[in-house]
């Protein structure tokens, strides 16, 4: 049966886009009021990254316990990063394709040795701490337990695999330890539901901050770069990432509307770890094997971010061009290369996206790491659109890898997406009404 729809007033994604609508329009007409909550948004992004870690391990833990072919999971895990390293590479390509075709620095004829590099000195060092080995030994924590402390979702991703393998092993004997351990799934995800509440003032907060310390007129200073952005990651959605969901069996508008609450959220804070304990709570709902979701996402948060990679492409040629610095196609199969293997491993936070772009061009020559001063006044506008791709970027790999493992019906899925089916309803009034009762049934 398909519950009522509600009033939009009552619904989550209403009242955080109120909250940004009156966070841009606080920011612009007070801009230092604005520059002062920041706190709201940083707040509510540290409750929401808070939960995180026992989200990820409770969900892994209890998904790989409940298998019976542990074989299964490293079939998904191999076929989830091949799915990443596929998509992600496209997503670099397509940037480089457009910067190509759009030329969105031309015309700019900035002299490199102008460039203020102490502008993003902070950046650069931050980049240089980046490497290969050290991004696979960073995998590993110190010990088992700072895994949790430090919250770095790759060490809490490891050691809950390893857990929940150890727990499938025991057998009988873990039985009891598996009941609590869902029982205790139940209430951090209860906590997640608190924790939505705030969402709303949680985006007014980044917003205005955003509009107050930056200000709208940087938006026009670099128009052509930060249209050719958007412009090219929403062609990148609709075309690539739709026809990867029609080839899949599920409908991407139809996954839009199911995350919308999620997307608004990611929106407003510009950080896509402030939706990441609702994504894979929905990614369940919607029929996705607990072990899958637990797997894909966590692991696509830092291996999956198509939005990062046409950033970077884009971002680094826009540099070349605005200092009239020609670079040949191998010049630029060679960025390519580097990109491919420095973007995984951003973290999906405000700002990571910079860190990579950085970390790349700190090791190709031709482009001066300076340049970047450029696009900084403006980088904190892209980073809403960075966020938003790779989150749906990261819904749809989910959906893809579970139709794959034939863990979910197409079906299942369209019922999903339509809101119907009693578990769906019953939790979704949990998780998204604003007001009136948690615990309407249908």
């Amino acid at each position: 049966m398909t519950k009522a729809r509600r009033p939009v007033w009552r619904t989550l994604y209403f009242w955080v886009l109120v909250a940004i609508a009156s966070g841009i329009l606080t920011g612009w007409a007070a801009p230092r009021l604005g520059e002062s909550l920041e706190p709201l948004g940083t707040g509510f992004v540290s409750l929401v990254k808070m939960i995180i870690t026992p989200v990820i391990f409770l969900t892994v833990v209890t998904g790989i316990a409940g298998m019976a072919d542990l074989k299964a999971f490293g079939r998904v895990g191999l076929k989830a990063l091949g799915y990443f390293l596929a998509v992600s590479t496209l997503a670099l390509a397509i940037g480089l394709v457009v910067a190509n075709l759009v030329h969105p620095g031309h015309g700019m004829n900035v002299d490199p040795r102008s460039l203020d590099a102490a502008k993003v000195e902070s950046f650069v060092t931050r980049a240089h701490d980046q490497s290969v080995t050290g991004f696979l030994l960073e995998i590993i924590p110190t010990t088992f337990f700072s895994a949790f402390t430090e919250g770095k979702i790759l060490q809490v991703l490891f050691v809950s695999i390893l857990f929940g393998i150890a727990l499938a092993l025991l057998g009988e004997k873990g039985a009891k330890l598996q009941d609590g351990l869902k029982i205790l799934t139940a209430v951090i995800f209860r906590i997640v539901h608190i924790l939505m509440y705030a969402a709303p003032v949680g985006a007014f907060g980044a917003m205005a901050f955003t509009i107050g310390k930056y200000g709208i007129g940087a938006l026009f200073n670099l128009g052509a770069l930060i249209g050719t952005f958007y412009a090219t990651s929403l062609l990148f959605v609709i075309l690539v990432l739709g026809a990867i969901a029609r080839a899949a069996g599920f409908s991407l508008w139809g996954l839009v509307r199911y995350i919308r609450d999620e997307l608004f959220l990611v929106l407003g804070t510009s950080s896509s770890e402030s939706a990441m304990p609702s994504l894979m709570e929905k990614l369940e709902r919607a029929g996705c094997p607990k072990p899958i979701v637990g797997l894909v996402v966590p692991t696509g948060y830092s291996f999956n971010l198509d939005g990062t990679c046409i950033y970077m492409s884009l971002a680094a040629l826009f540099i070349a061009q605005a200092c009239n610095i020609p670079l040949s196609l191998g010049d630029q199969l060679a960025l390519m290369a580097v990109a491919i293997i420095s973007s995984k491993g951003a973290a999906g936070v405000t700002g990571s996206g910079f860190v990579t772009l950085a970390a790349t061009l700190s090791v190709v020559p031709g482009i001066p790491v300076a340049g970047m001063a450029l696009i900084l006044g403006v980088d904190r506008f892209m980073s809403e659109c960075r966020a938003l791709t790779n989150f749906v970027g990261n819904a749809v790999a989910t959906i893809v890898i579970a139709r794959w493992e034939k863990g979910v019906a197409p079906e299942t899925l369209r019922a999903a997406f339509r809101g119907e089916g009693g578990d769906f309803t019953e939790r979704e009034s949990d998780v998204l009404q604003i007001e009136g009762r948690s615990d309407v049934r249908t």
